[in-house]
């Protein structure tokens, strides 16, 4: 089969087309023929060397790539589930050596593959998994009560939007920040109020809850620039690891999606939250596989609303 993975760490320019075994699904595993692979910011990790201590004890290629969306191929033995082949499924997935989301078939864990919403297409429900369920994890993180108030950061993108919906989905007020341009954007995703993004978005989202939010989920990794906005004792969930002492009793949440990596139920929420409109798919372009490495640069370059895909 086909995948795109990198031989030597580089730039984008080291993706390139590759050749891999065909998988089987085992035990516990369904096999997807993939159609479409997101392209997200922590796959350029995976490409660029920064993590390369996690992959040197797998012989390269490395292969990315969290998400996908497909056609179920095979089921394998010991699966309790009601897909069948020949259905359109979506799935999360971990990357491994040369196991990644970038690749024409994965034999994933049943508990990582669900249904793709009805009315869309595999490139837009590939966008979901991922990104999907590190904002459910956020929101699950904080235990916020219906009617409670969560700031948004980097409420343009694709994990901030969904925050967005999904703490609307919720019953809570959200506040999320956004450049002039994605004003519009953010208030059409359900933000209760938006402020202009910046150094000084704490000041900001602070003018709009005086005693302070009861939390923040920070797309936009600022950290602990934005403390000042929560109130004593309120959450903090980031998504890129934190390290250093929180003030005034503020309780920081390390959101770690690999922990929902087999939480069938919580995708297939989602999943249903599409049809019914809570939550809306972006996709920005698409592209070949011999073309990855454009998407990548697209991504790095900044300013991509919605997602990039990798079409097999």
């Amino acid at each position: 089969m086909r995948a795109v993975g990198v031989n030597e760490h580089g730039g984008p320019e080291a993706l390139e087309v590759v050749e891999l075994p065909d998988p089987e699904a085992g035990p516990g595993q369904i096999l997807v023929r993939v159609h479409a692979a997101t392209v997200n910011p922590t796959d350029t990790y995976g490409r660029n060397g920064a993590r390369a201590e996690h992959q040197k004890k797998d012989p390269p290629p490395y292969v990315s790539g969290m998400d996908v969306a497909g056609v179920v191929e095979a089921i394998g033995p010991d699966v309790d589930t009601e897909l069948s082949v020949g259905d359109h499924v979506m799935a999360i997935v971990l990357p491994d050596g040369s196991h990644g989301g970038y690749s024409e078939k994965l034999a994933l864990p049943a508990g990582s593959v669900v249904a793709v919403p009805e009315g869309t297409t595999d490139v837009e429900a590939s966008t979901l998994p991922m990104n999907g369920l590190t904002a459910r994890l956020a929101l699950d993180l904080l235990g916020l009560e219906p009617g409670e108030t969560v700031a948004v950061t980097g409420a343009a993108g694709a994990f901030g939007g969904y925050a967005v919906q999904l703490a609307k989905a919720d019953g809570l007020r959200v506040i999320a920040d956004a450049s002039e341009d994605d004003e519009s954007l953010v208030g059409d995703l359900g933000a209760d109020v938006v402020v202009r993004r910046g150094d000084d978005v704490a000041h900001r989202i602070a003018e709009h809850a005086p005693d302070g939010v009861d939390a923040i989920i920070d797309g936009s990794v600022q950290n602990d620039a934005l403390f000042a906005a929560v109130k004593d004792g309120g959450g903090f969930a980031t998504v890129r690891g934190f390290r250093g002492e929180a003030p005034r009793d503020i309780e920081v949440h390390q959101v770690w999606v690999h922990t929902y990596l087999e939480e069938r139920e919580k995708l297939d929420t989602l999943r249903r939250q599409v049809e019914e409109g809570a939550i809306t798919l972006r996709v920005a372009d698409t592209f070949a596989p011999e073309d990855a490495a454009e998407s990548h640069r697209r991504l790095e370059a900044g300013g991509v609303r919605g997602r990039l895909v990798i079409e097999f």
